[in-house]
């Protein structure tokens, strides 16, 4: 989605993981969290965001991945930036856990892929790209997985409802299964925001 609208795509985890991997200090209270699926407390995403925001590839607009996950994220971000729509997938449990705990990354250059499944390394924990090592992340093991499901019941899931009364527009892709083509769900999504006028 980043691609086709010019935009930049920010992903909280993904900004969390760099600072983990460079060792530095938010990175170290991060990790303590992150390993136990737990979510990084607000003050520290609210700082890590804006910062992001503020960036220069930012300003023509932005995809949020892993933001907000509560309702004080949320408050947070109004004071910001201004959420055009909201992107719902709504995938079966079982779903989420087979394919998070089946995944790979590299260590190197973050390439992502699926040990059952497609994509996968050619050579077994080897990045087809760089040639480095791929790994499972410790938040990818199915009982951090389930936890993470139980956190976001608790924490995320009021978010719906959050920006339903805001008359935020709302594209909701449903029905999503484990071999369902990232192309038609990406698809679906176009149409829409494209049903929403949004572009």
């Amino acid at each position: 989605m980043a691609a086709e609208f010019k935009i930049a795509n920010i992903a909280t985890g993904d900004i969390f993981r760099q600072e983990i991997k460079e060792k530095t200090a938010l990175g170290g209270k991060i990790a303590d969290f992150v390993q136990k699926g737990l979510l990084v407390p607000d003050e520290i995403v609210i700082e890590v965001l804006k910062k992001r925001i503020t960036q220069q590839n930012s300003q023509r607009g932005f995809i949020l991945d892993g933001y907000p996950r509560t309702i004080d994220q949320a408050k947070a971000l109004d004071r910001i930036a201004r959420i055009d729509a909201v992107i719902q997938l709504d995938v079966p449990e079982w779903v989420i856990i087979e394919r998070l705990s089946n995944r790979r990354i590299c260590r190197n250059c973050g390439a992502i892929y699926n040990i059952k499944y497609s994509p996968k390394p050619k050579v077994d924990l080897k990045c087809d790209k760089c040639g480095a090592e791929v790994y499972q992340r410790e938040d990818d093991k199915p009982e951090v997985i389930r936890e993470r499901l139980r956190v976001y019941e608790r924490q995320t899931q009021p978010l719906i409802d959050y920006y339903r009364i805001k008359k935020t527009t709302f594209v909701t892709v449903g029905n999503i299964q484990f071999d369902s083509p990232i192309d038609e769900v990406f698809q679906r999504i176009l149409n829409g925001l494209r049903e929403a006028e949004l572009f």
